[in-house]
This record gives structure tokens, sequence and C-alpha cells, in this order.
């Protein structure tokens, strides 16, 4: 048996002295229900608490589907591996950074909840109180889970692995964190500010997408981008697939962040598939206006850049103006798709175009259409007169992009400087899948007469 460096025992030692640890926290009863919580919306949460946790692996497909084949299961899980990452990090820290008593509205005490201390029997979040605060901490896991999940995309086919589960557990602690505190916890700055993100167009998708441009910058282009060679998706199917997933997923995403069943949850539900259907046409057709036949790349492309844009919209906007947030949210993101293919800039699956900048329009779209008549607790926008709170939005996205971007490049810079971020050339030509997993994906397989006896051969090889 070789020998192990330290790099190769430390994630296990992390691991291993977490669960050490988690012996000695008090055992505390479950929460009491004293009839202040509501059967109906406990059911709701359960539920939209599973189905944003379907958006991962529908992520992972819809990302593996169109990177090279050879790169397929290293794509894919590097999307699912943040199930376990994040999900040890929130029960140990993480949901206290987010939702733990306040520091001077910019992070979370990390002692109020360690280890989930006084989640599962104290009261309810004061914004949900009809659910337990144990339900609450689960549907926020799930947020957490698929925003560094996101990011994958835009450094796939040449980050290495063990380098990427770092950058989960910094980004989730460093970025992710402070961006929720600021936005969702009612002493966060943001929030006291008036910003409003209905489910994390700002959280979720601008953190995320900024990161993606940090990491495509640090890591630089892959040598088939540098050499304009064409790369075929490995399973177009598998898109389709991972879109359908998410679009089901973001139900829960969306109209389960009203944290009830209640008539603002419709309301949502309704927005999301509305932006949803109007993004994937609008991209296919201006596809079509360009010179181009319609695909289907171009309306999963386009329907997810719909969902993105109407996520911090979806409680607070009205369903017929949630169609012009999906066409002009996808038109914004097919453009800016477009001149991003012009520069060098190697972000592998468009990752900032469409999960950042779609972030964006649907942050600045909040602020013009957003309606008290839809949501008492939110604002009318700049469309029904209050252009302040416009500005309020235009402010808050200019903060969370310049913090998101700079604090994840520092991030994918620490991560290069102890260990390399990237793979080697040789391993980067043979492909993720074997270099790092020793695993390899066939989309098929092809009978080949050698010597004349029938053999299979992977198809495309």
């Amino acid at each position: 048996m070789r020998k192990l460096s330290f790099k190769q025992i430390a994630p296990f030692l992390v691991l291993a002295i977490v669960a050490i640890a988690a012996l000695f926290i008090k055992p505390v009863s479950d929460f009491v229900d004293t009839g202040k919580y509501s059967a109906a919306d406990i059911t709701w949460i359960i539920v939209a608490t599973a189905l944003v946790f379907l958006m991962t692996p529908g992520l992972a497909f819809f990302y593996g589907g169109m990177v090279h084949r050879k790169n397929v299961i290293s794509t894919m899980i590097k999307s699912m591996v943040a199930t376990g990452v994040v999900t040890i990090l929130w029960v140990t820290v993480g949901y206290s950074l987010c939702f733990g008593e306040s520091i001077n509205g910019i992070i979370g005490n990390p002692l109020t909840h360690l280890f989930f201390k006084g989640v599962n029997s104290g009261a309810p979040w004061s914004l949900a109180p009809t659910i337990p605060l144990t339900l609450f901490a689960l549907f926020q896991l799930m947020f957490a889970i698929i925003t560094p999940g996101l990011v994958v995309g835009a450094v796939a086919e040449r980050i290495r692995f063990t380098s990427y589960i770092l950058f989960i557990a910094l980004f989730s602690i460093l970025v992710y964190a402070p961006i929720a505190h600021w936005t969702w916890h009612p002493e966060g700055f943001l929030f006291k500010m008036g910003v409003l993100d209905f489910a994390g167009g700002t959280v979720v998708h601008i953190s995320a997408g900024c990161a993606a441009l940090a990491g495509a910058l640090v890591l630089k282009r892959r040598q088939a981008h540098i050499d304009h060679r064409e790369i075929p998706p490995a399973n177009i199917p598998y898109v389709l697939i991972g879109t359908g997933l998410l679009w089901f997923g973001w139900f829960g995403f969306n109209a389960g962040s009203a944290l009830g069943a209640n008539a603002l949850s419709v309301s949502a539900f309704a927005t999301t598939n509305t932006a949803a259907a109007a993004a994937g046409l609008s991209w296919m057709f201006f596809d079509v206006l360009r010179g181009k036949k319609p695909s289907v790349l171009g309306f999963c492309i386009g329907a997810v850049v719909g969902l993105v844009a109407i996520t911090p919209a979806a409680g607070f906007v009205a369903i017929p103006q949630s169609i012009f947030v999906g066409v002009l949210a996808s038109i914004i993101s097919n453009v800016a798709v477009y001149y991003k293919q012009k520069s060098k800039l190697d972000d592998t699956l468009d990752v900032f175009p469409c999960h950042g900048v779609g972030g964006m329009v649907g942050m600045l779209l909040t602020g013009v259409f957003a309606t008290k008549a839809v949501n008492a607790a939110g604002n009318d926008g700049l469309f029904y007169g209050n252009a302040s709170f416009f500005f309020t939005q235009l402010k808050a996205l200019g903060i969370v992009v310049t913090y998101s971007f700079a604090v994840s490049y520092g991030i994918f810079k620490f991560i290069n400087f102890i260990q390399p971020l990237r793979v080697s050339s040789e391993e980067e030509e043979l492909g993720l899948d074997a270099t790092q997993h020793d695993e390899k994906y066939l989309q098929g397989t092809l009978l080949v007469q050698q010597n004349g006896i029938l053999q299979e051969e992977p198809a495309g090889e």
C-alpha cells in the first residue's frame, strides 16, 4: 500500500472529527405541537423540501448531458457531492451562520445552533410560525446544497475533484451564508434596507453566477477552447431529463418559499411555470430570428433562465407580468451567451450568462413589477410608481455581485495556492471521468467486426 499524503488523509480526518464531536451533543426531545402548527403547511413544506432536493440530481443531468462524454461522470458527481458536504456543514455550523442570532446584520452567531442545538425543540422561525423550526432549517438546507452545485458548469472539464470539494465548503461558509443572512434574516442589513428576494435570485443564482465567473477566470481556458474545437454534447436527452427535473423541483423552490400552503404559494407556483414557459419559447424563437434552427438545447436553456429570473420575483409579481420577465431574461441571457462565445472567457456551460445574468435581470425586474396586490408584505415597484424600491434592488445587486465575485475569486486563488486547482494537460485530454474517478461513461455500444469477430466498442469512439 502506497503512503498517503496529509492532503489525502485530511478530508476523512475532518469528517471523523465532526462525527466524534457529534457524539457529545446532548439529545433533546422533538418539538411539541401545541396547536400553533398547521398540518397543511407542514405537509406542503415537507413536499417542497423534497422537490428542491430533486433539483440537484436534475442539475447533474442538465450539466452532464452538455459536456464531452469523457467528462460526464466527473461533472455530475461535482453537483451531487454537494448533498454530502453541505448537509454536514449545515448541521454543524451553516444553519447557524445563516439564521442564528445576528451579529450586526452581517452574519449569524455560529454558536446559536451549533450542531443544530435548539433547532428541533426551539420556537418556530419568526417568518414561518406554522411549521417547526427543524422543517424550516431542512427546507433552507436544500437551497444551500444546490448553490455551489450550480458553479460546476463553469469550471467543468478541467477542475480537480478534491479542489472542488474544498471550494464547496469555503463557498458555503464565506459566500452563501453571509448573503443568505443579509437577505433573509430579519436582522440582515439587506433585509432591513427593504430588499426583496422571494426564493433566492440573489442568494442562490447571483452568488453562484459570480462565483462561476471567478472560477472560469482563475482556471483559465481549456485546451479545446483555445484550439476552437467544437465539443459535442454527450447526451441531449440527459439535458431534457435534467430540465424536466429542475422545472418540477422549482415548484418547491419558489412556491415552497411562501412557507405555507396558502394563496401566495399558489401565485408563486403559477408565476414560476409561466415565466419558464415564456423563456423557453423566447430563447428558441430568438435563435430562429438569428438564422438558427429551433433546438432542444435552446428551449431547455431558455426555460432554466426563465426559472432563474422569476425566482426573486415569484411571490411579488403577478402572473401576466411573469411572461414579460421570462421573455426579457431569456433574450438578455441569449445575447450574453453570444458575446461570451466571442470572448476568451471559458465558462464551459454558460453559468454566468444564464444563472448570473438571469438572476440579475430577475432581481431588477422584481424592483420593476413587484406589487402589494400580490403580496402585502412586499412593495410596489417602478412600474407602479415606486422608483425608490427599484434603486434599493439595484443597490443590493451591486453589493452582492461585488462581494460574491471578490470572495469567490479569493477562494479559488487560495485553493490553487495550497493544492493544484486544475488537472494536468494530460488528464484534461484523457478526460476527468477516467483520471479523477477511474470510471467511464458509455453512451451506448457499437458492434464492430474485427478479424471476423463481432466486438463491442463505445459509441462515438
